[in-house]
């Protein structure tokens, strides 16, 4: 007999929503490579055009500025290098300035050399300090050097929402281009390129109920583009992307990001209501709990929960022995031995970093599943506390 599982690991990648499958399915059924001027060629362009349109509405861009990648590390090496075309005037950064506790995709600068890559502090919510960001654009302009800044939109591993327009408002005060890493917050915010102030923008099909293998680097004008493409190939993507397009992926990343933005107000809502009622239970019933970055303004979606006295791993593999079914900091570093540096910059004590994961949830989450979740946590956290009691 198989056994429900309550899932709560959309951070890492969200179940495939029935209308990015059946999108895929078309695309798939029908063939054709878009670059082709014969019937099947055009009928696979106009899907990867009606994706394109599709993915510039859910980030307030226009669609010519929407370049397809293979996900979000694929878009986030294109947008990190230092020659770009920022609305059509050339623009050449000096270094790249980003926070400490930004995706791994972002942390390792990319294209920008080592010695190119300042990583500016958070406060203890996780926020990027503006004082800081400030001070080394104004000490990096009076020397002469033009800054990228790269800041993400929303923590993947806590949910805490950094302040993206006062920073990209101080980066463009000193002539400094930002990119934004928006693939947590699209779908869970109000995304609007413009409204952000910023020049470039990465998304991921998987995190909004798209397929994996699919992403986008989005600029907020048709006329920013990149002077050193990562792929050269036959003019795809206008010259940003060369290799055929994935169009199934496309397609189905195209009905995610529409079916996102359409549920985004409710969803929201319904989503906010089902975390915090996971929250006050569990606190409620768990002691030495803390719930990080619990003041700071979050995706509603996400809960990050620290466990005094537990390791995050055999508690994640306990749960999942119990199905349910979450996440020790990061997906992309979940096979990896050491706390997480988002905890540690934000000054969490290492015992509670230690003992943290993340429960996150999604369009197919339901009351069930929070249930589920908090019936497996009460029955868990105390056992594996006693064992790592007896152990010690």
């Amino acid at each position: 007999m198989t056994v429900a599982r309550a899932y709560l690991d959309h951070n890492a990648t969200s179940p495939l929503r029935p209308e990015a499958r059946d999108a895929m399915i078309a695309a798939l059924t029908e063939g054709g490579n878009p670059s082709s001027v014969h019937a099947s060629g055009r009928a696979a362009r106009g899907r990867l055009e009606a994706a394109r349109g599709q993915v510039a509405r859910l980030a307030g861009a226009p669609a010519r500025g929407v370049v397809f990648t293979s996900g979000a590390t694929e878009a986030n090496t294109l947008a990190l290098h230092p020659a770009w075309d920022i609305a059509g005037h050339p623009v050449t950064c000096d270094v790249l300035l980003t926070s400490a506790v930004e995706h791994v995709a972002v942390l390792n600068g990319h294209r920008f050399g080592p010695d190119a890559v300042e990583i500016l502090p958070v406060d203890a919510m996780g926020r990027l300090d503006l004082a800081v960001l400030s001070a080394r654009l104004e000490a990096h302009a009076a020397a002469g050097r033009r800054a990228m800044v790269s800041l993400m939109l929303a923590n993947n591993e806590t949910g805490v929402i950094q302040p993206v327009v006062e920073a990209a408002r101080l980066a463009h005060a000193h002539g400094a281009v930002v990119h934004c890493d928006a693939v947590q917050g699209a779908g869970r915010l109000d995304l609007d390129i413009n409204a952000l102030g910023v020049d470039l923008l990465s998304l991921s099909a998987h995190k909004m109920g798209g397929p994996q293998g699919a992403g986008a680097l989005v600029a907020a004008s048709a006329d920013t583009r990149s002077r050193a493409p990562l792929l050269s190939g036959g003019g795809q993507e206008r010259g940003l992307r060369g290799g055929t397009q994935n169009v199934p992926a496309i397609a189905g990343f195209g009905a995610a990001a529409l079916c996102a933005l359409e549920d985004l107000p409710g969803e929201a809502f319904r989503l906010a209501h089902l975390r915090d009622g996971l929250e006050q239970e569990i606190v409620a019933a768990l002691p030495e709990t803390m719930v990080v970055g619990a003041s700071a303004a979050r995706l509603t979606n996400t809960t990050c929960i620290a466990f005094g006295g537990l390791k995050a791993e055999t508690l994640v593999i306990a749960l999942d022995l119990s199905h349910v079914l979450v996440s020790a900091g990061s997906a992309c570093s979940s096979g990896k031995v050491g706390s997480s540096h988002v905890l540690s910059a934000m000054g969490l004590e290492s015992e509670l970093a230690s003992g943290a994961i993340r429960l996150s949830l999604g369009w197919s989450s339901t009351q069930q599943d929070v249930d589920t979740a908090l019936a497996a946590l009460r029955r868990v956290v105390p056992q594996v506390r006693s064992r790592s009691l007896r152990a010690a």
